[in-house]
């Protein structure tokens, strides 16, 4: 079973890999259609090809581009008064024989839209119709039998995933419109809040000087259990921080510790962040790194805070 399971992954990470090397014009020319949009993109497919037409019109939606997805059967009854005349549309087809999408093109005309097509087979009677053909063939399906929508569904939202990028690059869509578009979950929250929007700061935080005993500074990290403490001069500038992880390894080095201060076992030039950084920086900063960390201190010339990763994850808000 573990063998089928990266069989079928590795059929379909190779026809991605052969779809990459297949764009060419057809694809600038997708794009500068979407790009030049005044309106909207209008996506439609029926059945697994519906279904990934879904996603990719959620994706155009979230990074820039106005557009729905509409159902080829549901079109016919109604929907097509979805339409503004030129509104683009993306037709996704496996076969490219679909008649439920045959029947939209008379109207489809009428509204003078722009028509791309994301076909399994380029060359299949619906091309012919089309004003650009994206090119979603695959060799084989991911199955035993080869008959299940799988590489190719695969395929096809991912061509569908690099038109929305190129465009966003096209659009020089930004990360604050990106946000804009997310006002709820994780994702969106952390591009919008910064740092200084979750830190403890103040007598959350355990505060120490590089004299103070290694005692004070178990003391202070108890009171305050953040997991860290900030080794900080008069001034208030950071000298270190201190972690559990710091203790641990003091306990293990030493048979006393009575005699020893902060500055002796205190992590010297910790990574920092500024307090005006977005979450998605912080949190970025203490994953994307060989030995994960979980707490940050924030520095804005003197030290005026901690965050931790799980403010970042748990939505914390600062007093």
């Amino acid at each position: 079973m573990l063998q089928t399971g990266r069989d079928a992954l590795a059929v379909e990470a190779q026809a991605i890999l052969r779809a990459a090397k297949r764009l060419d014009d057809a694809f600038v020319r997708a794009v500068e259609i979407v790009s030049l949009c005044q309106g909207k993109v209008v996506v439609s497919g029926i059945g697994k090809s519906g279904r990934i037409g879904e996603k990719i019109a959620a994706t155009l939606c979230s990074t820039g581009t106005p557009a729905v997805f509409i159902h080829a059967t549901e079109a016919a009854h109604g929907d097509l008064g979805v339409y503004v005349p030129g509104d683009p549309t993306l037709m996704i087809s496996k076969s490219g024989t679909t008649q439920e999408l045959f029947s939209l093109l008379p109207v489809l005309r009428e509204l003078k839209s722009p028509l791309i097509g994301l076909l399994g087979n380029p060359a299949a009677p619906l091309a012919r119709e089309m004003d650009v053909v994206l090119d979603a063939s695959v060799q084989e399906e991911a199955d035993l039998h080869d008959v299940t929508p799988t590489a190719s569904t695969t395929v096809a939202l991912a061509i569908g995933d690099a038109l929305a990028i190129a465009v966003m690059r096209t659009r020089e869509f930004t990360l604050g419109e990106f946000a804009r578009n997310h006002p709820h979950g994780m994702l969106g929250r952390n591009l919008r809040l910064a740092v200084r929007d979750v830190m403890h700061q103040g007598d959350e935080v355990a505060w120490v000087r590089p004299g103070d005993s290694v005692r004070d500074a178990i003391v202070a990290m108890t009171e305050h259990s953040l997991g860290a403490a900030c080794v900080v001069d008069a001034e208030g500038r950071l000298e270190g921080l201190i972690t559990e992880g710091d203790l641990r390894r003091a306990l293990r080095a030493h048979d006393d510790i009575r005699g020893l201060r902060a500055a002796d076992i205190m992590t010297r030039n910790p990574v920092t962040i500024s307090p005006g950084a977005k979450l998605h920086e912080a949190l970025r900063m203490m994953e994307d790194r060989s030995s994960q960390i979980s707490v940050l201190p924030v520095v804005d010339v003197r030290c005026v805070g901690l965050v931790r990763i799980h403010d970042v994850y748990h939505g914390r808000v600062a007093r």
